[in-house]
């Protein structure tokens, strides 16, 4: 049997940190099993469904790489064999007719609770023959009224549905237009799905489908159910904890290799190992090692993860990543560094890439006034002799290079009788306007030497009118 999974978005929404997880689960056990993954746009809600929507869909997945081995599925498009499969049962006596109004249906729902019973539709039609004139009928399934279901959940276990809980679903509505539950068991059938992962919320749903699955005389899918994404709050994941459009962890400057690995140590482990290759998660995975218990969203970990994924990205790699973020902030990369240095010179510092093109600035624009309190502590009067000289030391290197001016600095710092860190951290807020960024050497050298020269003039003229205002 050939594994064919499938990842099912509904385009009324964008894609959210929960649904990149299931998918990236359905992607991973296909990959492990050397199956199929398969896309389905279930798109019938045409009021709350958006092109928009759609291409956030695809642009997010194809961002993180989960591809699809198919052209993706558009429930829209499949209208006429939802029709075909309705008339098909309700000719072999496996669906009806509902003419309950809306109002009956309220005064039904009512009296069921009021009585303390079972609440649901109570079958009145199920053996209605006659239309009832003015009332445009719903479709309902005849769910078995004996037995039980039994779902053997890859993740839950054993779970069992007496199917004298579950009510006649509505199968089309009264326009026509086919219901969520009923669409999903035609596509999953004609699809040959063999195993559905999807979040909990679904359960309560699988055992009116397998129902479903024998009226149609198709063999059901394997289910395995995910446990809830939670906030760090205990609280179902919001807007608030980050359940925010995915292209926004791009936006932000997040790596997508790290976002799945992050993604996928919710709820799935293997061994106290925090980092996977997208190898090892395919290597690796198993739906049967999902934990039942919910996972809390931790965006501090999040970070920290992708930190660790900057650090080990090939500089050349980095160095593309991240010049859309330097290009977007409106930087003249040919008039600074290669980003390849701001790469190296950021790697160990930066938590997302956004966050090295923001810190690399200096390197790039320059900057109005220094820092008010970093000039007060370190642009001051004592330090402007050995400014001075260092800043004709270094226009007098003949190659602008780390090595170089960290010698020059060091000698510098030596001959006027003051350890580095005196002169280091002057000549920092000199050349970046504040007070903190990577090692000196490494600092100065990113700025280049023309910016060196003018910014430690600037800062020269800077100490020498505190002087002159002191005395």
């Amino acid at each position: 049997m050939t594994v064919r999974t499938r990842f099912a978005p509904s385009p009324t929404g964008v894609l959210h940190l929960g649904s990149v997880r299931t998918a990236l689960f359905s992607w991973l056990y296909a990959r492990h099993h050397g199956g199929q993954f398969l896309l389905r746009i279930e798109d019938t809600d045409r009021e709350r469904s958006t092109p928009e929507n759609v291409e956030a869909i695809f642009d997010g997945m194809a961002w993180l790489n989960l591809t699809a081995d198919e052209e993706p599925i558009y429930q829209t498009a499949r209208f006429d064999r939802y029709r075909e499969v309705t008339e098909q049962w309700l000719a072999e006596d496996k669906a009806y007719h509902c003419y309950c109004t809306r109002a009956e249906l309220e005064e039904m729902r009512e009296r069921q609770m009021a009585e303390g019973g079972q609440v649901g539709y109570d079958g009145r039609c199920r053996d209605r023959h006659e239309p009832r004139e003015g009332v445009d009928p719903v479709v309902r399934f005849k769910n078995p009224v004996d037995g039980v279901v039994v779902v053997n959940d890859a993740v839950r276990g054993r779970v069992e549905f007496d199917n004298g809980q579950l009510d006649d679903l509505i199968i089309a509505r009264s326009d026509g237009t086919p219901t969520y539950n009923f669409c999903v068991v035609i596509d999953d059938a004609d699809m040959q799905i063999t195993h559905v992962i999807r979040g909990d919320d679904h359960l309560n749903n699988t055992p009116r489908q397998i129902n479903m699955f024998a009226a149609l005389g198709a063999t059901p899918p394997s289910f395995g159910h995910l446990p809830m994404i939670l906030g760090a709050d205990g609280a179902k994941l919001s807007k608030r904890h980050g359940a925010v459009d995915i292209r926004d962890y791009r936006d932000e400057g997040f790596l997508p290799e790290a976002l799945l690995n992050y993604l996928v140590r919710l709820g799935w482990s293997h061994g106290d190992q925090e980092l996977f290759s997208m190898e090892e998660m395919i290597e690796y995975f198993d739906i049967a090692d999902v934990n039942q218990s919910a996972s809390s969203f931790n965006p501090e970990k999040l970070r920290w993860l992708n930190q660790q994924y900057i650090k080990v990205t090939p500089t050349a790699t980095l160095a593309g990543e991240v010049r859309p973020y330097l290009e977007e902030l409106g930087y003249d990369i040919g008039g600074g560094p290669d980003p390849e240095a701001v790469v190296d010179a950021y790697r160990e510092r930066a938590e997302t890439l956004r966050e090295m093109a923001e810190s690399a600035r200096y390197c790039y624009v320059d900057f109005e006034e220094f820092e008010a309190k970093a000039a007060k502590k370190h642009l001051r009067p004592v330090i402007l002799e050995p400014l001075r000289a260092l800043a004709e030391r270094l226009a007098d290197l003949d190659e602008w290079s780390v090595l170089e001016i960290e010698a020059a600095v060091k000698e510098t710092a030596a001959a006027h009788e003051i350890n580095m860190g005196k002169l280091g951290q002057p000549l920092r807020v000199a050349v970046t306007g504040a007070g903190v960024s990577p090692p000196i050497d490494v600092t100065v050298c990113l700025v280049g030497r023309e910016r060196t020269a003018q910014r430690l003039a600037k800062a020269i003229a800077a100490i020498e009118a505190r002087a002159a205002a002191s005395h």
